[in-house]
């Protein structure tokens, strides 16, 4: 006898069953002891209609319809036989009350569609229904292929007495009110890929400018109500010696600019609700534009891809409602899966729901992610204060960098400017920094640091995939709080004959006048407690007149109350008629050991480049002899014990030429750019090295406590985001919701706070 489904069907003349919400409290809770197969309620079978007091629960075919049926039951965990998992009995009545993609409650009567799939799996339907439209037709639990999936399409208009107009079934997957149960073709050799992809080959807008506009009124309200200060950075001048004797002159003499942004404002404290966005209240600090651009190729397939979710699911729950986001994935081609939107709490659900989408599968084409994130920046329509990428690879550029290198016929040289999109390039007034992590050691580490050295952002090596959210959260801690916008440190000659010689300014560009009498170097953004070093060297002439070298002026616009701000310093020198001993500055020899590190650093990976492994060991090891005779490190200051820890790990990692390969170059490299930037990265596994945590901010390590602490939030708000990728997945998941904290003598944290000393001068 034919089935009440096959009916329903027949009837509606389609291959679809439609639904219309009704009201709110048609069912109690589900029971536990429901019939195994999935079962449909809220329509109608053979009627043709919708009931307006139908429940809301769709569910896919091979269940009965008939009276019996109301009100739904929930079905229960599959067996391992029908391809699921089998659970604990407590884990298996969560699944059945919980959606496993945003962890909400899925009780009956609160007005929330459910949808119950062919393998007895109950989800919102708003849930899955995203979830397929990205291109996901398997169970998110037990990963079974779905003959019939769920997806959206718009209504009409409000239909009286109830009646649902049925329109075909090619609709457009558009966001609406309506709940459609699809049947998919069935797949083979030829099609498999297109299905996996689908979300790839979607419709795009051909220009982003569909970004949601800013909170205007809101940021209008704010200020009104709290009246925002400009905050002044601070400025300190240390010489190389206390003083010069009058008739003396000195050439190359070294003198430290020390800059500090100013603190983060909070009154109200750091919060300890992560949906607040941030530790720093939103009205106290710069809202930002954040587009990430994830790679999602093969290689992201399993642990790395569910570590990726849940690390965006953490960097999602602590962006405010004033910042933004967009995403953009890719592999072979790139697509933009999330437009520019505020993090509200809709905000939230709907990027948690774009990235629970991910799916790994083709090649990886670096450039046409980057090109696509720099579109949505480009083309948005308003701008907030903040804007940045987040760059993640596992793998090498397999199409830019490969159709170059045959175009040119060079087989070692590799233009990596050729990844970096043009707009970024040319951007000099208002640079996109792009911050790249390296996931794993198969990725391109010289790739990645070109990027983020071209862009004015740090490269980050993630060598343990369980880091990753720690290194995320270290990330936008510090984008999360920027206090200084477009700083440009100026330096004046107070006479004729005090002269410029150089600016020793690592990454930062730097410029010095024809006439050597002016100089400037272009700072840039800073974080909140956010320190710069710089070394100024001079001609220092006989004294003449008066004990000032030069002036320093500090110009920046304020990050949050959007004032100019100037900020003038003046460097003094003693010129006594006799001068019985020198004793050299320890803050000029911390800075000086510094730079020096990481010159030493950029020799050795061109050594290390060249083959010349063990010219590349002994550029370190002299680095290393040099730091040990400093009397920075003699007097057991941090950072430089910190340096040569971290120089004597870079040895070890150049041992062999399969080693620096795997994992050298881009320990080196993360390291390399942390020095020339002065900002915190992540690097390798090596927990023990404090040079690692030397650039960290309190806003950082605040973010860092958060991601280690970390734990699912109120299932009402917020979803961790790991889609099991196959049932083992699934077990560890559920190990993870119940699992309680073990003894800090038993586990360590890959990334861990900064200790009790700073990068900056110290009081003398």
């Amino acid at each position: 006898m034919e089935r009440s489904w096959a009916k329903a069907k027949r009837a509606l003349g389609l291959n679809l069953c439609v639904y219309v919400p009704g009201s709110r409290g048609a069912v109690d809770d589900a029971d536990d002891d429901g019939d195994r197969g999935p079962r449909t309620s809220g329509a109608a079978a053979g009627s043709g209609r919708a009931s307006t007091a139908a429940l809301p629960v769709v569910s896919s075919p091979g269940g009965s319809m008939g009276s019996s049926d109301f009100p739904t039951r929930m079905p229960k965990t599959p067996t391992p036989s029908s391809g699921g998992l089998r659970l604990g009995r407590s884990g298996s009545r969560s699944s059945k009350k919980m959606c496993t993609i945003c962890l909400g409650s899925m009780k009956a009567g609160h007005g929330l569609a459910l949808f119950t799939a062919e393998c007895s799996h109950t989800f919102h339907f708003q849930c899955i229904a995203s979830n397929v439209k990205y291109g996901n037709h398997v169970c998110p639990v037990c990963r079974a292929k779905w003959k019939e999936i769920p997806f959206q399409a718009p209504i009409a208009s409000e239909h009286p007495h109830g009646r649902a107009r049925v329109n075909p079934v090619n609709w457009a997957q558009e966001d609406g009110h309506m709940a459609v149960v699809r049947m998919l073709p069935r797949a083979d050799s030829t099609n498999r890929q297109h299905h996996h992809f689908s979300y790839f080959h979607a419709v795009e807008p051909s220009t982003f400018d569909d970004d949601e506009p800013l909170n205007l009124q809101s940021v209008s309200t704010q200020s009104a109500t709290q009246q925002v200060c400009a905050r002044i950075v601070e400025i300190k001048s240390f010489p190389e010696f206390s003083a010069i004797p009058q008739s003396a002159s000195q050439e190359n003499f070294t003198v430290l600019l020390h800059l500090k942004a100013p603190h983060a404002s909070n009154e109200h404290g750091p919060s300890r609700n992560l949906n607040v966005g941030s530790s720093i209240s939103q009205s106290s600090r710069a809202p930002i534009d954040l587009v990430t651009v994830l790679d999602v190729s093969g290689s992201m397939a399993g642990t790395k891809l569910a570590l990726l979710k849940r690390a965006m699911g953490f960097v999602i729950q602590n962006l405010g409602p004033l910042d933004r986001l967009s995403v953009i994935a890719f592999s072979s081609t790139a697509r933009r899966l999330f437009h520019l939107r505020r993090m509200t709490d809709s905000g939230r659900q709907l990027a948690l729901q774009a990235v629970n989408a991910l799916v790994a599968n083709g090649g990886t084409n670096i450039a046409e992610g980057l090109r696509k994130g720099a579109k949505v920046i480009e083309e948005r329509k308003e701008q907030n204060t903040v804007c940045s990428i987040i760059l993640l690879s596992d793998g090498q550029d397999t199409y830019t960098l490969t159709a170059n290198l045959s175009r040119s016929g060079q087989s070692q040289q590799r233009d990596y400017t050729s990844l970096v999109p043009s707009s970024i390039l040319g951007n000099t007034t208002a640079q996109i920094p792009v911050h790249a992590f390296g996931f794993g050691t198969d990725h391109d580490s010289s790739a990645m640091h070109s990027i983020s050295e071209i862009s004015g952002g740090t490269f980050s090596f993630i060598e343990s995939e369980v880091v990753i959210q720690d290194a995320f959260a270290q990330c936008i801690g510090g984008l999360l709080s920027v206090v200084v916008k477009e700083m440009q440190l100026m330096v004046e000659s107070a006479h004729p004959g005090v002269q410029f010689v150089s600016l020793k300014s690592g990454n930062y560009p730097n410029k010095i006048a024809d006439d050597a009498l002016s100089g400037s170097i272009n700072v840039g953004d800073l974080y909140a407690d956010e320190e710069r070093d710089f070394l100024v060297c001079i001609n220092v002439p006989p004294a003449s007149q008066g004990n000032v070298l030069f002036k320093v002026c500090c110009a920046y616009r304020d990050a949050v109350s959007k004032e100019t701000v100037g900020v003038e310093d003046e460097v003094r020198i003693q010129r006594p008629a006799d001068v019985t001993s020198y004793t050299l500055s320890i803050e000029v020899d911390r800075q000086r050991n510094r730079v020096q590190a990481a010159e030493a650093m950029s020799a050795a990976r061109a050594a290390a480049e060249r083959g010349e492994l063990s010219e590349a060991v002994s550029i370190l090891e002299e680095q290393r002899r040099r730091l040990i005779e400093s009397l920075a490190w003699k007097s057991r200051d941090q950072l430089c014990l910190a340096l040569d820890a971290e120089l004597r790990e870079m040895q070890e990692r150049m041992a062999s030429q399969q080693r620096y390969e795997a994992s050298g170059r881009a320990y080196l490299l993360s390291g390399l750019s942390s020095h020339s930037w002065q900002r915190a990265t992540a690097r390798g596994d090596s927990t023990d090295l404090t040079t690692v945590h030397a650039y960290q901010t309190p806003s950082m390590v605040d973010m860092l406590h958060r991601s280690q602490t970390f734990s699912s939030p109120s299932p009402r708000n917020t979803a961790l985001l790991l889609q099991p990728q196959t049932p083992s997945m699934v077990d560890m998941l559920h190990r993870s919701q119940t699992f309680s904290s073990p003894s800090p003598r038993n586990i360590a944290l890959p990334l861990q706070p900064s200790r009790s000393f700073s990068s900056g001068p110290q009081p003398r």
